[in-house]
């Protein structure tokens, strides 16, 4: 019914607004001469998929908008599908099917936020090509560390890149088939590894509710405090307005690449024994106001290791946090988080100090980057983080390290559409009293598709 509705609205639209030719001048507004979208069109009118008045024109003179244009390809998806099906009971019929599939496909990329504006599942438009979409990026990124250890100073550089493709394949009208797969290397010792599967799930998303299984992103509401890795298992979310509730159960382990000899002996990594994980999340959202949250995790295997100054008393180790945060507006943000750890410990252990067991962190964004979507998108922050041994398992560790306390200042710019540019700068030291300080210089390339 909603889609019959969308294409009487904008039939009538299509037939005042569009002429015979597209050459004779420029209708729309918003898009330059030349481009592609002009000719897309038109053939589109040719091959049949979209028709004017009776005598085959197309009439009016007026501009047309991007908001225009997109009703257009919303009427002309709708009549694709019906010619094709044979319903639509109009002649001409649809000529080149192919060719036409991807033509509504680009067009639907170019005019992607106008769609959503009209209601149009961009998403469905994945019937009209191939059964898979492929998204990626490429990551160049260079990194400095310098280590200040009483009179000793140590410094290491790194320069890695990353190709990753991220295809998704639609099952259903509810059910897509996801997965992420990396090549990374070195170009300091030209290096570069085989494909490697990083995550691979089903997900299932409802008007209420969303399902994951499989291996999929761990990134709870804490934004990396506690958890910026994957888990393998599932994954229910109902959503409700700004109220959410996440549970997740499954199995982690810390990733293969792990080099910390500490956390290494604590948690282990992928050559030892998977730990059982459960979790549970309380979400308000808010986007013109505040966001609450509140979460809780449980280890129940052999990955929590108390330190060899410790015995514990049973192999579980029990996580929970808070989070808060406000949005001033879609381009400033105040929030923060924390997390405490909570150990069983055998009787004659010492006490765990507060500053292994407790992290917390706070930021201010500015700005509106978000994957370089948009040429000029920008974002810079200031930050403050404490990493607790225990109170963090998998942080995200671009700036502030896991068993680190300091500052964390950044920038983000998109020069052109699909391409960001990314600095870091960290000055933190050692959450223990050991006279250590660290000073990183994080810079990344992002190249979006």
């Amino acid at each position: 019914m909603k889609k019959s509705l969308m294409a009487g609205l904008t039939g009538a639209l299509l037939l005042g607004t569009m002429g015979t030719s597209f050459a004779a001048s420029n209708p729309f507004t918003d898009v330059p001469r030349g481009h592609w979208a002009y000719d897309a069109v038109e053939q589109l009118r040719q091959d049949g998929v979209i028709e004017g008045y009776g005598d085959g024109t197309y009439r009016g003179e007026r501009t047309i908008t991007r908001y225009e244009m997109a009703q257009m390809i919303a009427r002309a998806m709708d009549q694709f599908d019906q010619q094709v099906k044979g319903l639509a009971g109009q002649k001409p019929v649809v000529q080149n099917v192919g060719a036409d599939r991807a033509m509504l496909d680009r067009l639907a990329a170019e005019f992607h936020d106008e769609l959503e504006s009209l209601g149009v599942r961009v998403s469905n438009l994945e019937k009209y090509s191939d059964k898979i979409v492929w998204n990626g990026k490429i990551e160049y990124t260079y990194i400095s560390d310098r280590l200040k250890y009483g009179n000793q100073k140590y410094r290491t550089n790194s320069n890695k890149y990353v190709f990753r493709l991220e295809p998704k394949a639609e099952i259903n009208d509810h059910w897509t088939a996801n997965a992420r797969l990396d090549v990374d290397g070195d170009f300091k010792d030209d290096s570069m590894s085989d494909v490697k599967g990083k995550r691979v799930w089903a997900q299932g998303d409802y008007d209420h509710f969303q399902i994951k299984a499989g291996k999929f992103e761990f990134y709870p509401n804490e934004n990396g405090l506690i958890f910026d890795t994957n888990v393998s298992g599932g994954q229910l979310t109902y959503k409700s307005g700004d109220f959410s509730i996440t549970g997740i159960g499954g199995r982690i382990t810390l990733d293969p690449d792990t080099t910390d000899v500490m956390r290494v002996s604590m948690y282990g990594n992928n050559n030892d024994p998977a730990a059982n994980i459960w979790s549970v999340n309380l979400q308000y959202a808010h986007p013109t106001g505040f966001e609450l949250g509140a979460g809780y995790y449980r280890f129940n295997t052999s990955m929590y290791r108390v330190h060899p100054s410790y015995v514990a008393d049973s192999d579980t180790h029990n996580i929970f946090s808070v989070n808060a945060g406000y949005n001033f507006s879609d381009k400033a943000k105040l929030w923060g988080a924390y997390s405490h750890g909570k150990v069983e410990l055998a009787d004659g252990s010492p006490t765990l100090p507060s500053y292994a067991k407790n992290s917390w962190q706070a930021e201010l964004d500015l700005g509106n980057y978000n994957d370089a979507s948009e040429k000029g998108q920008w974002k810079i922050y200031g930050a403050y983080r404490h990493l607790g041994f225990y109170a963090s398992i998998a942080p995200t560790e671009d700036g502030v390290e896991w068993g680190q306390k300091g500052w964390e200042f950044g920038a983000s710019y998109a020069p052109f559409k699909n391409i960001g540019l990314v600095a870091k700068y960290t000055n933190s030291a050692i959450t223990s009293d050991v006279d250590g300080r660290f000073k990183k210089l994080f810079g990344r390339v992002e190249l979006f598709f």
